[in-house]
């Protein structure tokens, strides 16, 4: 008897992933203190209006600002090298670029010759064989902007295409003050809600809706950051007026692509999906979303949203709805032991720049993956109901 044995031969050298996306795909460049932050973006269809003013509003919404974030103060200004012209995609891979104007990597000669606790920093050593002197590079909270930008792109893609869709993220929980959530589970389509208030949402601090839980949550992320310390809590996100169908079975499911974006982000530590856990403690029979017939456009509409918008992986046509947690951020004020890279002990205390909360500044991230998930998934649909012609 012959036996075949396999051999996989790896000769690179390991490398960094920095692509995201199958038909609508970015490709995120630059480090933390580098010159510059980047996306290249391939895939976005020709004759799709690009507005570079809607970009930088978004990247404005990720900007530290105010008291209850990093005072780094970055003007986050994006260039466009290639891609779009007289505001319209040429179908081309688009390359926008923001440069770094206040970065200060004297701010980490302090840390240059040990490991951070919770950083990338031991991983990153001890996988590459290198890593920046300065700030987390690849790992740092500052290669979002350029997901931002990625995101906005994708985001007028949809828009262009679907003139009702909508997407809101917002901050629900800080640390153990939260938002009640549970009337999002009947939200329809078409429908508005006190939480998806997007001028109430920009106009708080902590970019939550509910005023009263709003003020608890930065009096409370104000107390631990006078203490030197971290909070971490929960962003959640709603779409509205999502296309019936998304969805790649069974290892690409929409729900599981969204987790993966969602997990890919710096500081994040869970996703789940639908409006509450409820799913978790409760019985199906009380689970479970009945099928309707809607009185007024004749449609079948789901009467609950206990699913969060998705079955079996695909949309169901009623509103999407997530949640992802995030830790608190783990550069502190406070005294740490650690190691260094000659294996001595040592203790340390983080100087520089950094957010006591990264919640405020992850609301626009979490949009703008979730709108490259959808619109990645909106080009994958089409590509599959052309083969069926």
């Amino acid at each position: 008897m012959v036996k075949w044995v396999l051999v996989l031969c790896f000769n690179e050298e390991p490398r960094m992933s920095s692509s995201f996306g199958h038909l609508f795909r970015i490709t995120t460049f630059g480090e933390s203190h580098g010159q510059g932050i980047g996306v290249v973006i391939d895939g976005c269809p020709g004759c799709i209006p690009v507005s570079l003013d809607q970009i930088t509003l978004a990247l404005q919404k990720r900007r530290p600002g105010g008291d209850l974030s990093s005072a780094r103060a970055e003007p986050d200004i994006p260039e466009c090298l290639s891609g779009i012209e007289n505001g319209i995609s040429l179908g081309t891979p688009i390359c926008l670029i923001i440069r770094n104007k206040d970065a200060r990597p004297q701010d980490y000669q302090n840390t240059t010759d040990h490991y951070r606790n919770s950083h990338a920093d031991y991983t990153t050593q001890h996988k590459y064989g290198i890593r920046p002197s300065s700030g987390g590079g690849r790992a740092s909270a500052r290669e979002t902007a350029a997901r931002v930008m990625g995101g906005s792109v994708a985001r007028q893609y949809l828009e262009h295409l679907y003139p009702h869709f909508k997407l809101t993220a917002f901050v629900s929980r800080t640390k153990d003050v939260a938002c009640d959530l549970r009337t999002l589970s009947t939200l329809k389509s078409d429908d508005n809600h006190p939480l998806l208030d997007t001028k109430l949402i920009m106009s708080s601090k902590i970019r939550c809706a509910d005023h009263r839980q709003s003020q608890n949550m930065i009096r409370l992320i104000k107390d631990v950051q006078d203490k030197g310390d971290t909070v971490g809590g929960e962003i959640c996100c709603v779409g509205q007026n999502i296309p019936l169908g998304l969805g790649e079975p069974v290892f690409d499911k929409l729900n599981a692509d969204l987790a993966k974006a969602m997990m890919s982000l710096p500081a994040a530590r869970y996703f789940a999906q639908g409006a509450t856990s409820q799913s978790t403690w409760v019985m199906g029979s009380q689970n479970n979303d009945p099928l309707s017939i809607s009185e007024t456009t004749k449609q079948i509409i789901h009467t609950t949203n206990n699913t969060g918008g998705i079955e079996g992986g695909i949309s169901n046509g009623a509103p999407l709805i997530f949640r992802v947690g995030f830790k608190p951020p783990s550069s502190t004020r406070h005294i740490q032991s650690s190691v260094s890279h000659s294996a001595d002990r040592v203790q340390y205390s983080m100087t520089g720049r950094h957010d006591p909360c990264v919640l405020p500044r992850a609301v626009p991230i979490v949009e703008a993956m979730s709108c490259l998930v959808l619109a990645d998934h909106h080009l994958r649909q089409l590509s599959f109901k052309t083969s069926l012609e």
